[in-house]
């Protein structure tokens, strides 16, 4: 096989060149919210949630859920190591401090255990991420935030369209965060959305959201807040991606299956786990290197890259970049070091997947 494969990209039928192109021809004046309007009402069930803000970016909907949250120096927000930096820096926007814990060795997302231990008096908020697809341990999250008067924000920006118990990410939490960003499996090119249940909370964000708009004086805004928000026309493609979200998020699994057939059965090789009860989205099907194998993740990855095979590494850790202070965190280090992203193209084939997974096994087996 001599082309290229990507490391992600987008699944876009007809459907979604219908929905733009009229957004373009008649998405103005009195119709400049048509396809807004639509996408967040349908986002909003998708979530099982009763409010939905369509932002600019997962990190816009961040900064306003913080501000509704009204972080201010010296108050603290528990966020996972190893995650997007936008989880630590819609923190720090607010003058507030992120701190850094470790994550579970399965699921990879936030210990619940590593939580509870960094909780002080200055903890307001904690932001559990459903790293890759997999549902955080929301049950334990949960309790031990209501035990102390913790506000619980998920960031599911990689979660759209995971489930735990039948009740999908964004669901868990008093508020949630999603990324329609062009390498996850729903797109708008950037975007993302907060959802809510909370009416109290999606006023108040609503009013960050809007400029801090007076809705009773024209022009007149009593509040210093953001542009965060999404075009008609980005959300035109949103809303023919979410009608679409259940074949979708299905060939997003399909292709992780087809790796793990091929590539399962390798010893010292781990991919991403799915615990009972839960539904993973597979967003990004993951291996992490455990065995004595001939190269090390690094050098699998260069190796394959140098065969137009593209990848990523595993997240790194936050806490080591230069302005933040490193935490002990056996967990998201050995994933950093050893973890390593494979290909996942909405319209990868199993061609596809055969050619990569036959490379990995060379590469690493000899």
């Amino acid at each position: 096989m001599n082309r290229e494969i990507p490391s992600a990209g987008p699944w876009i039928t007809q459907k979604e060149k219908d929905y733009v192109a009229d957004a373009v021809a008649n998405g103005w004046y009195a119709n400049w919210s048509g396809y807004l309007d639509r996408f967040e009402k349908k986002f909003a069930e998708f979530t099982q949630s009763r409010h939905a803000i369509l932002t600019s970016s997962c990190t816009g909907a961040l900064h306003i859920a913080m501000s509704v949250l009204e972080l201010k120096p010296g108050d603290e927000v528990i966020v996972p190591d190893v995650t997007w930096i936008a989880t630590a820096t819609c923190v720090c926007y607010l003058g507030a401090t992120p701190v850094f814990v470790d994550v579970e060795p399965d699921t990879w997302c936030m210990d619940p255990n590593a939580f509870k231990a960094a909780i002080t008096p200055r903890t307001k908020a904690v932001i559990p991420v459903h790293m890759y697809g997999h549902i955080a341990d929301m049950e334990a999250i949960n309790r031990i935030a209501g035990d102390h008067g913790i506000a619980v924000i998920e960031d599911a920006a990689p979660g759209i369209g995971s489930r735990y118990n039948d009740r999908p990410s964004g669901s868990f939490g008093l508020a949630a965060t999603f990324s329609f960003q062009g390498a996850k499996p729903l797109v708008t090119g950037e975007g993302g959305c907060l959802v809510t249940s909370d009416d109290d909370f999606y006023e108040r964000a609503y009013w960050y959201w809007d400029h801090c708009r007076d809705k009773n004086l024209t022009l007149f805004n009593n509040g210093i807040g953001y542009k965060y928000k999404m075009s008609n026309i980005q959300a035109a493609l949103g809303l023919a991606q979410v009608e679409r979200a259940s074949e979708i998020i299905e060939k997003r699994r399909r292709i992780f299956f087809w790796y793990r057939d091929r590539l399962g059965d390798i010893a010292g090789l781990r991919m991403n786990a799915e615990r009972p009860g839960h539904y993973n989205n597979f967003y990004v099907p993951t291996i992490i290197l455990e065995g004595d194998f001939a190269k090390t993740a690094k050098e699998l990855m260069d190796e394959l890259d140098r065969r137009k095979i593209r990848n990523r590494p595993f997240f790194r850790r936050i806490s080591k970049f230069p302005m933040f202070k490193p935490i002990n965190a056996p967990v998201a280090d050995h994933l950093a070091e050893n973890g390593i992203n494979l290909p996942c193209p909405t319209l990868l084939t199993e061609e596809d997947a055969d050619w990569v997974a036959k490379n990995v096994r060379e590469i690493l087996l000899g």
